[in-house]
C-alpha cells in the first residue's frame, strides 16, 4: 500500500514540476486569467460565456492577453489598435490557420480556408482572380442574386402578411447564389440533394467552437473511436465533398461545349494549364475543398446578416420607414437597380453597415496561427501560437463609435447625412486572411435588403412588442428562431 502511495506522490510531484516548468517557459506571454492544470483558463470563460466574454476579459487584462484552452495557449488581440498592429501591420506573421486535429481532419490542409503556405497562396490567388472573372462587382453575378431575391420576395408574399419564420426561405436563396457561382446552376427548393447540402453545412457550423470540438482537439486518438456530434460533422463534410465531386465530373464531361461559366469550369481549366508544373497545387482534391470553403463562408454568414436585418427593421419602425422613403424617392417604381446604387442611398447604406456592425455574425475573428516568432506590443509571440483577432471588440469600441451598444445608423453618417466610410468597420476581417467573399457578401446583402424593403414592411406578430435581439452564442451568432409579419407594400414590386 505504501508503495502505491509513494508512486502516486512521485507522479503528482512530477506533474507539478512539469506544470511549473510550462508556466516558466511561457512567462513572457501576455497576461491573462490564471492557468490551472489540465483545464487551463477556460474556467473563467465557460461559466460566464456570452457574446462579449472576450471584451470583458480585455477590460481586465488589456488589449493583448492570453487564455489557455487546456494545454493550448491562445493570444487575443482586442480593440482596433491591437488588431491593426497585428493583423495589418504584421500580417505576414499571422497568415496561417492553426492546424488543430479537428481543422486538420476537416480540411486536410487543402483548399483556401484551412490550408497554409504554398497551397493557401495559390488557392487564394486563384479564388480572388476567378471571382472577379465571374463578374463580382459587375452585372454578371448581380443578375443571379436578383433572381434569388425575386424568388425570396415571392415566397414571403405567399404568406399574405401572416407571421412567418423567414430562416428557411432566406437560407435557400443565399445557398442558391453559391450554387450558381460554383456549379453554374440553381436548385429547386424541393430538390432532395439541395436540402441535404443545406443541412450538412448547418451540421458542421453547429459543431465548430463547441466543447466537443475542444474535446476532439485534446483527445483526437480517443474521439475518433467514440460516437458523438463529431461523427455527424464529418459525415456532413463527406456528403458536401461528394456533391462537389459529382459536379466536377459533370463539368469534365461537358466543359468542351462552352466557355468557362462558373468556378468549377475555371478551376478545371487551371488544372489543365498547370499539369506540367511540379509545384502546382491545382488538382481535383483542392477544387473539392475550395467548393466546400465557398459554401461554408458564403451561406450562413450572409443568411444570418439578413435575418438580423429583418429583426432590427421590425423592432425599429422609424428607421425602416426612413429606409423605404429613401428607396422610393431614389429608385422610384423602376424594378431595375444595381449595387452601384448604394452611393445614391446614404441612409440605407448606413443602416446596412450598422446592421453588420451591431449584429456582427461571428463570436470573434476566425483563429490564426503565428507563422514565425514576432515581437509585438512588448511581447514575444512564438511561432505556432494560436491567435484570435477579436473583431467584435473593434466594432463595439466606444472611442470609435458614438453609440456602440445601440443600433444607430448615425454611426455611419456625418452631420449633413452623407455616408461615412470608417476604418474601424471590420466585419469581414483584416490582413492576409481577410474574407475572400467580402465583395460578394456586400452585393448580396444590398440587393436582398433593397428588394425586401421595397416589397414589404416588417412588423412583429400581433401581441409581440419586440422580437428578441439576443443571439444564439456560438462561433456564428444568429438570432433565435423568430416569426415576423411581412406586410406587402402598395409601392413595392
Amino acid at each position: 500500500m505504501w508503495i502505491l502511495a509513494t508512486l502516486v506522490s512521485v507522479l503528482a510531484c512530477l506533474l507539478i514540476v512539469h506544470f511549473l516548468k510550462q508556466l516558466w517557459s511561457h512567462k513572457n506571454y501576455p497576461p491573462g486569467p490564471l492557468r490551472l492544470p489540465l483545464i487551463g483558463s477556460i474556467w473563467r470563460i465557460i461559466p460566464n460565456f456570452s457574446e462579449d466574454i472576450l471584451i470583458k476579459l480585455a477590460k481586465e487584462y488589456g488589449n493583448m492577453y492570453t487564455i489557455w484552452a487546456g494545454p493550448l495557449s491562445v493570444v487575443v488581440f482586442s480593440g482596433f489598435e491591437a488588431v491593426k498592429e497585428s493583423m495589418v501591420k504584421h500580417s505576414e506573421y499571422f497568415d496561417e490557420r492553426p492546424m488543430t486535429p479537428f481543422y486538420e481532419d476537416l480540411g486536410e490542409k487543402r483548399g483556401i480556408g484551412l490550408s497554409n503556405g504554398h497551397t493557401w497562396k495559390q488557392q487564394r490567388k486563384f479564388g480572388l482572380i476567378t471571382l472577379r472573372k465571374l463578374g463580382l462587382g459587375k452585372k454578371g453575378i448581380e443578375h443571379k442574386i436578383e433572381e434569388e431575391a425575386h424568388q425570396l420576395v415571392e415566397t414571403l408574399a405567399r404568406e399574405k402578411g401572416q407571421p412567418l419564420d423567414p430562416s428557411s426561405a432566406i437560407t435557400n436563396s443565399v445557398t442558391n447564389v453559391i450554387c450558381s457561382l460554383t456549379f453554374g446552376q440553381r436548385f429547386t427548393l424541393e430538390d432532395e440533394e439541395f436540402i441535404k447540402l443545406r443541412d450538412a453545412l448547418w451540421n458542421i457550423l453547429q459543431f465548430t467552437m463547441t466543447f466537443f470540438q475542444l474535446l476532439y482537439d485534446t483527445l483526437p486518438w480517443l474521439m475518433k473511436h467514440l460516437p458523438g456530434p463529431h461523427k455527424k460533422a464529418f459525415a456532413s463534410l463527406d456528403f458536401i465533398l461528394s456533391v462537389a465531386r459529382k459536379e466536377i465530373e459533370k463539368h469534365k464531361t461537358h466543359r468542351a461545349m462552352h466557355e468557362p461559366q462558373d468556378f468549377i469550369d475555371y478551376y478545371l481549366l487551371q488544372i489543365e494549364k498547370n499539369k506540367k508544373d511540379p509545384n502546382s497545387t491545382y488538382n481535383e482534391e483542392n477544387l473539392s475543398q475550395c467548393i466546400f470553403d465557398l459554401f461554408i463562408a458564403g451561406t450562413e454568414t450572409t443568411t444570418h446578416t439578413l435575418l438580423w436585418a429583418l429583426v432590427l427593421m421590425a423592432n425599429h419602425p422609424d428607421i425602416q420607414e426612413k429606409v423605404q422613403k429613401e428607396i422610393d424617392e431614389v429608385l422610384g417604381s423602376s424594378q431595375s437597380f444595381s449595387y452601384e446604387d448604394w452611393k445614391k442611398l446614404p441612409y440605407t447604406s448606413a443602416v446596412i453597415h450598422e446592421i453588420q456592425r451591431f449584429k456582427y455574425i461571428l463570436l470573434f475573428g476566425i483563429p490564426r496561427q503565428c507563422a514565425k516568432d514576432v515581437n509585438i506590443m512588448g511581447f514575444l509571440i512564438p511561432k505556432g501560437t494560436i491567435v484570435i483577432p477579436d473583431f467584435r471588440s473593434v466594432l463595439f469600441e466606444s472611442k470609435h463609435w458614438a453609440t456602440p451598444w445601440e443600433f444607430n445608423p448615425n454611426n455611419f453618417l456625418d452631420k449633413e447625412g452623407k455616408f461615412v466610410e470608417k476604418e474601424e468597420f471590420l466585419p469581414f476581417g483584416a490582413g492576409a486572411r481577410e474574407c475572400l467573399g467580402e465583395q460578394l457578401a456586400k452585393i448580396e446583402v444590398f440587393i436582398f435588403f433593397i428588394s425586401l424593403l421595397r416589397s414589404f414592411t416588417f412588423k412583429p406578430p400581433e401581441g409581440v412588442k419586440k422580437i428578441s435581439e439576443d443571439p444564439v452564442v456560438r462561433i456564428v451568432t444568429p438570432p433565435h428562431h423568430y416569426k415576423v409579419c411581412a406586410i406587402p407594400r402598395s409601392s413595392g414590386s
